[in-house]
């Protein structure tokens, strides 16, 4: 009995040193920093805090979430630029700071692919065309139809200027041969009730800022501006179902700074697509109106060119810069 006892209390001491073992090694690992250029409980925050619970386990390091908001995302892109490329700083950054503040701003403070690894596509998402008591319409036809009769008031809102929507209601103006004038508003949810008071006519934005209004009736999405129609929104076609050849649609991807090893790369989109295939997470994501959408850094990197030679022409059309 005492020679039994012995042994256990052995093989106890023995699974406690090994535990132990095992907590000393990982937290003499290097923490991973995913930067977020955007305030707590936003969209791009939240996804990222997401996957850095999910990557904890996966990379077995700890991995956190730092804010660095300004600058509508240059501040983090600036700081991930000069960071170590071990593949311990990371970002998670909208698209728009990569294919569309390149063709605004004089000086960036950053080349968009020179100075970043393309890690791994996380999310996309697309547009809602929303239409509200400003005008008589009730499909994007009639809507283009009443704008175009009535230039005075062909006025479209977005949650700001210098955005994608901003430019995509630049190319449905182009396409659909409808002048149309942006008002930049600060932030979607002002634009909204713009458009249920009646005070313009036109809204173009994330779906998520105006779902709840076209469920309940008060405002109508005519149309959306992805590739496909959305999976929220089937019954609702794609501008280019209707003849008007407008694609308009953007990401979240995980960018490092250049100079990140091929192996490293790889695990961290390993962990990435590993995250995304967690029903809980896609279910967190789906519910800010964005599509888990995993892709490896290959084709990051393809989307990311394939959308800023998209956004070139029509910017420098539009003759607007930034500051």
């Amino acid at each position: 009995m005492k020679r039994q006892f012995l042994k256990l209390a052995l093989l106890s001491a023995g699974m406690a040193l090994a535990g132990f073992s095992g907590t000393a090694i990982a937290q003499d690992k290097p923490t991973l920093k995913i930067l977020v250029g955007f305030p707590p409980g936003g969209s791009v925050d939240v996804v990222a805090r997401l996957l850095a619970e999910r990557m904890r386990t996966s990379l077995d390091q700890n991995v956190i979430v730092e804010n660095k908001p300004g600058a509508a995302g240059r501040i983090a892109l600036g700081e991930l630029k000069r960071a170590n490329p071990d593949g311990n700083t990371l970002a998670l950054v909208p698209s728009g700071g990569l294919v569309i503040m390149p063709w605004l701003y004089k000086n960036l403070g950053y080349d968009p692919v020179k100075d970043f690894s393309p890690i791994a596509r996380v999310t996309t998402f697309d547009f809602a065309v929303t239409t509200g008591p400003g005008a008589p319409a009730t499909d994007i036809k009639s809507l283009m139809g009443w704008l175009k009769a009535n230039p005075g008031k062909a006025n479209y809102a977005t949650s700001g200027a210098g955005t994608v929507p901003h430019f995509a209601g630049q190319l449905l103006a182009q396409e659909s041969n409808t002048p149309m004038t942006h008002v930049a508003y600060k932030g979607g949810a002002p634009a909204a009730q713009d458009l249920i008071g009646g005070q313009i006519p036109v809204m173009i934005d994330t779906a998520s800022e105006t779902l709840e209004h076209h469920k309940t009736g008060k405002l109508k999405i005519v149309a959306v501006t992805g590739e496909s129609r959305s999976a929220a929104l089937p019954e609702v076609p794609t501008l280019k179902e209707v003849g008007i050849n407008v694609v308009a649609d953007a990401f979240f991807g995980l960018y490092g700074p250049a100079g990140m090893q091929a192996d490293r790369t790889q695990k961290i989109s390993d962990a990435v697509a590993q995250a995304l295939n967690n029903p809980e997470i896609q279910n967190r994501i789906k519910g800010f109106g964005l599509v888990p959408s995993y892709a490896n850094a290959a084709a990051l990197t393809a989307s990311q060119a394939t959308h800023l030679k998209r956004w070139e022409a029509p910017i420098k059309a539009s003759g607007y810069t930034a500051e």
